[in-house]
């Protein structure tokens, strides 16, 4: 009919659409099937004698085998474009699931959520009815990730097995070199604790489902094992599915690797800084608690000696020494305790309303005996706003920067104290003096604990932590503690705090009737 149509004496080659479309659609087998029946039926309906299979020409048994090769050439080069196609896609998807496994470690903000998006991942493609992560060793064993799991990880059972009992599993043994790796099946240890009797499934879900695991570790160290389950109809997984497997074991092993390494840094690193701080508490408190001590220790002596004939008036300068000497171990201990309780949290300030001049004149009265011939200026404008303090804590940190300006910047060096409202709700006052003042770079460091800067005109003195007391009392009022160069050529330190709130707007933790009545004080 075709040939009547165009006018052609033979379109005999019309039967290789037939044989490209099989091999297109179906593969190789498709084709070379399509290309025998191409041949028959041609043989049957228009070689002579037609509808008989019997051929009277040579000739056409030539055309006929000719047209089989040729049929069969072209099907199968069809169809090897069509394998090609199908590699090149599922090699494409395979390197969207390993970049997409690798991404989620490197975004996830732990391994927990990274984790659960790889299981989630590989039971999408690798055709997996269930995948989980287990880490640990036998005894505290846990599923770290489960793709079915209706909670957050770290929130589901602390158990080592899924919730079904697996007496038999598919394990990824890996090979040296470039052998490839294979699937083995193992005998799973036997459960009888009450858990996988509980949890194990019917028998027809077991008969169904295979268990694929793989081992999960890093340069040696095992952290678990990456689980799948699998219909059983569907056969074992594939080249591209074993592969996405062991990157996934591979990569939650790199991660967990990192993650024991960063901890491990880290207790080194707390352990060094513990031991620095307990040499450096040892030094302190060794040589400046001894200091007093001594002192106290050699008055009493003297004072107990019966050898000695002392006047009334010197047995009362010795008396009032050793109370100094006491004092000064007295602040030494408080210090040490003050800096126990900052850093355990249990610092809790009772916040109140205070005009400042009457907060900061208490102060400089206590201490200007201790400031001698030192030059002081007071500065605090009338329309300083007041400030939101605990009275107690603002009495000690402001103590303790004096006392440090005592210690560091002997006589004539001028003292100034100085206020002003800042920016926003804030009010900050400055200390200054003119002492040798610290080097550049070196202000922060002054905050340490135990740290004690080095001048050539002041001998060191304290334990070296005034300065870190006083800062951890600010900011437990919610304030801030700075320091810097002063224009009087020493250190200036800022004291930056919290001022009263406008009367629109209550503070966080004064009433309106609070307020009124700190402001009366």
């Amino acid at each position: 009919m075709l040939e009547g149509w165009i006018g052609v004496d033979d379109a005999s080659p019309v039967y290789l659409l037939a044989v490209v479309t099989a091999a297109a659609l179906f593969g190789t087998p498709a084709a070379i099937a399509t290309s025998i029946l191409s041949v028959l039926v041609y043989d049957f309906l228009f070689t002579e004698p037609r509808l008989t299979f019997a051929v009277a020409s040579p000739q056409e048994w030539l055309s006929l085998l000719l047209f089989l090769v040729v049929a069969a050439v072209t099907g199968r080069l069809a169809a090897v474009l069509r394998e090609r196609a199908e590699e090149a896609r599922r090699t494409a998807v395979e390197a969207q699931s390993l970049f997409a496994i690798s991404h989620s470690l490197a975004t996830a903000t732990s391994i927990p959520d990274a984790a659960l998006q790889i299981v989630r991942r590989l039971r999408d493609d690798a055709s997996l009815v269930r995948a989980w992560v287990v880490v640990g060793g036998p005894a505290e064993a846990r599923i770290l990730a489960d793709s079915d799991s209706p909670v957050s990880p770290g929130g589901g059972p602390t158990t080592a097995r899924p919730p079904m009992d697996i007496s038999i599993s598919w394990l990824l043994r890996r090979r040296p070199g470039d052998i490839p790796a294979e699937w083995i099946q193992v005998h799973e240890p036997r459960r009888d604790d009450a858990q996988s009797r509980s949890d194990a499934p019917d028998s027809t879900r077991r008969a169904n489902l295979d268990a694929f695991r793989v081992l999960v570790q890093a340069d040696g160290h095992p952290f678990g094992t990456v689980w799948g389950l699998r219909d059983r109809s569907t056969g074992g997984p594939d080249r591209g599915a074993t592969r996405l497997f062991a990157h996934a074991a591979d990569q939650l092993g790199l991660a967990l690797r990192r993650e024991q390494l960063r901890r491990e840094a880290t207790d080194a690193e707390i352990a060094r800084r513990s031991d620095a701080l307990k040499t450096a508490l040892l030094d302190s408190v060794s040589h400046d608690l001894r200091t007093p001590l001594a002192g106290i220790r050699a008055i009493a002596g003297s004072l107990t000696d019966p050898d000695m004939d002392l006047s009334v008036e010197q047995r009362r300068e010795m008396a009032l020494a050793i109370d100094q000497e006491a004092e000064r171990l007295g602040r030494y201990v408080r210090a040490l305790l003050d800096v126990s309780r900052i850093q355990s949290g249990t610092l809790l300030p009772d916040l109140e309303i205070y005009p400042l001049r009457e907060l900061v004149e208490p102060v400089i009265e206590r201490v200007r005996p201790l400031l001698g011939d030192r030059e002081v200026q007071v500065e605090i404008p009338e329309d300083v706003a007041p400030v939101v303090v605990d009275g107690v804590l603002f009495d000690q940190a402001l103590g303790n920067l004096l006392d440090n300006v005592i210690t560091h910047a002997p006589p004539p060096a001028p003292v100034w104290l100085t206020a002003h409202g800042g920016t926003g709700d804030v009010v900050e006052l400055t200390l200054e003096d003119g002492g040798p003042g610290v080097a550049l770079g070196e202000h922060e460091r002054l905050f340490d604990r135990f740290y004690r800067a080095r001048s050539p005109a002041v001998s060191p003195g304290g334990l070296g932590i005034g300065l870190t007391v006083a800062r951890g009392f600010v900011e437990a009022m919610h304030g801030r503690l700075e320091a810097g160069p002063s224009d009087l050529g020493g250190l200036k330190v800022t004291m930056v705090l919290p001022a009263e709130p406008a009367a629109d707007e209550p503070g966080p933790d004064q009433s309106s009737d609070r307020s009124g009545e700190g402001a009366a004080t």
